[in-house]
């Protein structure tokens, strides 16, 4: 084991065989739940069958190559792409204020490319790094690294068990036996050192096996849509499919959009760099954000919304303790293949929201903790309790805030407030340049040399 990490069993840079590379690589995608954003797109656009499946198909292709391509040639950290659910209002709105879903469709297309090649921009212009420099001391990253984990928290339990179809019962008991089968493998790693590398790294595969085998019991697992899938089929919603068009509107709408995605990244990459106490060097972030946008612009080209950097896959590290980045490399084509095949695609979109939000809740609490844990060796400055509390505050609040009212204010507002990760970030920034004196500011970076 090279040089890793005392929390982590293997290290980004360790060796590992390719067949457990390939097992823990199918975790992650088991894990990030990838599909969702998709399915919930295509119902907002009230997608045709075979529209749907087209869309979730081009969306794990975009994953795939993204994730390759972060991985491997632009941040070089363990990374996984995969959609956000930021742009899906703002997707659905360009879409639908077109006469048909073809025209609709090529102007949120169009927008989507003028908002990857802004990010990849930015990138290589050095602009990036810059204001992250500046912006993003120890104390902010870690703030927003505690709200990332935490604007989750809600989500996977309100969408994923209390609010998602089936008796509420079933639901909890289902999220419940999940979450009991991955902390007694991970209690039982604890306790057999020796046989932490099989308990550990397998904890989360193992949950969602027998979370979805109680729901095979339950009659909850749908084998009917999967045995009517094919084995193998090409996506046809490409940007040659439905062609590519330029609103103005659009575009400026999805400028934003991009924006706030970069802020949710930025946190995505603090927790990757905590959880594997690996500092991120200036040239690797103005070279991810590069990543980034040429990520969004395959995901364009290919017909669906961007991807991002997810930053379940923190959690999943912190919790199996293998953070190699050739499991990542498995997860890419993991996904590749779920492109392609669509019968494999429809037994994921298959496993119950409840077995999914048992593992996924837990992994939001890690990442919370990993901000947490940046923090706390932070030597303490008057002001400190208000940069941390307040974002934390708003992140609650965004999420608690009533849709009715939401709905009342401005678009873009809608768009900016739908992202409470954005909204803290932001205010965490804008507390620590008017709370801390300069001569008390820390000029270091948390990811930097």
């Amino acid at each position: 084991m090279a040089n890793s990490p005392q929390n982590l069993l293997l290290g980004p840079d360790d060796p590992i065989k390719k067949s457990e590379a390939g097992l823990l690589g199918l975790q992650h995608v088991l894990a990030m739940d990838v599909y969702v954003p998709s399915m919930v797109l295509a119902l907002m656009l009230a997608l045709p069958t075979g529209a749907k499946t087209d869309l979730l198909q081009v969306t794990f292709l975009a994953a795939g190559i993204g994730t390759f391509l972060q991985t491997v040639i632009f941040m070089k950290i363990p990374l996984s792409q995969g959609p956000s659910f930021v742009p899906l209002t703002a997707a659905a709105t360009t879409v639908l204020a077109a006469p048909n879903l073809q025209s609709g469709m090529s102007n949120l297309l169009g927008a989507c490319l003028i908002g990857a090649l802004l990010l990849i921009i930015l990138g290589a212009s050095g602009i990036f790094y810059r204001v992250i420099q500046k912006l993003v001391p120890p104390i902010v990253g870690g703030t927003i690294i505690t709200c990332v984990g935490l604007s989750l928290i809600p989500t996977a339990l309100q969408s994923n068990i209390f609010q998602a179809p089936g008796p509420k019962m079933e639901n909890i008991f289902l999220a419940g036996i999940t979450a009991l089968t991955l902390l007694t493998m991970i209690t039982l790693s604890l306790h057999f050192p020796r046989g932490q590398r099989i308990l550990r790294t397998g904890a989360i595969i193992s949950a969602l096996l027998i979370g979805t085998l109680c729901a095979t019991f339950l009659g909850r697992f749908n084998w009917q849509s999967v045995q009517k899938a094919p084995w193998l089929s090409w996506p046809h919603g490409t940007v040659l499919h439905y062609g590519v068009s330029f609103s103005p509107t659009a575009i400026l709408t999805f400028l934003i959009i991009y924006l706030i995605l970069v802020t949710e990244t930025t946190g995505t990459w603090f927790a990757m760099s905590a959880v594997i106490q690996k500092p991120i060097a200036a040239r690797q972030w103005n070279r991810g954000l590069i990543g980034e946008g040429v990520s969004c612009l395959m995901a364009a080209f290919l017909g669906t919304t961007p991807v991002t950097s997810y930053s379940t896959n923190a959690g999943i590290v912190s919790i199996t303790g293998v953070a190699s980045k050739r499991v990542f490399w498995a997860a890419s084509i993991w996904f590749l293949i779920l492109g392609f095949g669509t019968k494999i695609a429809a037994f994921l979109a298959a496993i119950p929201a409840p077995v999914i939000g048992g593992v996924f809740t837990i992994i939001c609490v890690t990442i919370m903790l990993n901000g947490l844990r940046v923090i706390r060796p932070l030597p303490e400055r008057e002001g400190d309790l208000y940069i941390i509390g307040v974002p934390l505050i708003i992140t609650l609040a965004l999420i608690f805030l009533p849709p009715a009212l939401l709905k009342k204010a401005p678009f873009l507002l809608q768009v900016f407030c739908g992202s409470p990760i954005a909204v803290s970030a932001l205010v965490a920034m804008v507390l620590n340049l008017i709370m801390v004196p300069k001569s008390k500011a820390k000029t270091s970076h948390p990811a930097a040399n």
